[in-house]
C-alpha cells in the first residue's frame, strides 16, 4: 500500500479532532461568559447547576451528540468495523487533546495536568485530573494510528476473545476511577484524592490486550503459509 492514502486519512481525521476541540473549548469559554462564571473549575457543582438549571440537560444532550460525531467520523473513514472502531478512537482522542489545548490558550486553563475536570455528565458526573484523560486520549491516537494504517495496508487483526474481555475490563476499570468520586461532586462536594491505582490497572490491561492484538497482525499470505 502507498503511504498516501492512509496520510492523507489519518490527516484529515486528526485535523477534524483539532477543530472540534476548537469548537467545543470555544462553546464552554462563550457560555462562561454568558453566565457570568470565571474561568477555572466549576466545583462546587451544585452552586453551578443552580445557575444553569435546565441547561444541564442540554449539555448532557450535547455530550451524546459530540459522541455521536466522532463515531460517525470512524464509520464514514472505516472500511470495516475494525477500522471504523480505529478511526473513531483517533478522531475522539484528538479531540480530547485538542480540547484542552485550545482552553489552556484561550483563558490559561488547566494551569496544572492536575487540575481537576468534569469529563462527563453520563449518568453521573465522571471527575478526574486532566492528566488521566490525557493520557486515554494519547493511548487512543497511538493505537488508533497504528491499527488503522496496519488495516488498511492489508494486514487482519483477529482480536481473541480475551483481547476483548480485557479491553472491556480495562475500560470499565478507567471509567470507575473517574466516577468513584461522583457522589460528593453531586453532593456539592470538591473532589480529593483521585483513584489512579484503579485508572493505572485499567489502563494497563486494555494497553497490553491492544499491544498483543497488534503484535499478532499478519498479512493474508502469512496466514496461508500458516
Amino acid at each position: 500500500m502507498r503511504p498516501g492514502p492512509f496520510v492523507g486519512r489519518a490527516s484529515a481525521v486528526v485535523l477534524f479532532g483539532i477543530a472540534f476541540g476548537y469548537v467545543e473549548a470555544a462553546v464552554v469559554v462563550d457560555l462562561r461568559v454568558a453566565l457570568g462564571l470565571a474561568p477555572g473549575p466549576v466545583f462546587p457543582l451544585a452552586q453551578v447547576t443552580g445557575l444553569t438549571g435546565r441547561l444541564v440537560t442540554i449539555e448532557i444532550g450535547r455530550e451524546l451528540a459530540t459522541i455521536g460525531m466522532l463515531v460517525a467520523v470512524g464509520w464514514a473513514v472505516g472500511l470495516s468495523r475494525l477500522e471504523r472502531l480505529a478511526w473513531t478512537a483517533v478522531a475522539f482522542g484528538a479531540w480530547d487533546l485538542a480540547y484542552y489545548a485550545w482552553l489552556w490558550v484561550f483563558i490559561g486553563w488547566p494551569p496544572s495536568p492536575t487540575s481537576w475536570d468534569i469529563l462527563f455528565l453520563i449518568p453521573v458526573p465522571w471527575v478526574a485530573p486532566v492528566w488521566a484523560p490525557a493520557a486515554v486520549a494519547l493511548a487512543l491516537v497511538g493505537f488508533g494510528l497504528t491499527a488503522a494504517r496496519r488495516l488498511r495496508a492489508g494486514q487482519i487483526l483477529r482480536p481473541a476473545r480475551w483481547h476483548l474481555a480485557a479491553g472491556v475490563g480495562g475500560g470499565a476499570l478507567v471509567v470507575l476511577s473517574f466516577v468513584l468520586g461522583a457522589g460528593r461532586v453531586v453532593d456539592g462536594g470538591i473532589p480529593q484524592d483521585y483513584p489512579w491505582p484503579v485508572f493505572l490497572a485499567g489502563m494497563a490491561l486494555a494497553g497490553l490486550a491492544a499491544l498483543d492484538l497488534l503484535r499478532r497482525s499478519a498479512t493474508p499470505t502469512t496466514l496461508r503459509g500458516a
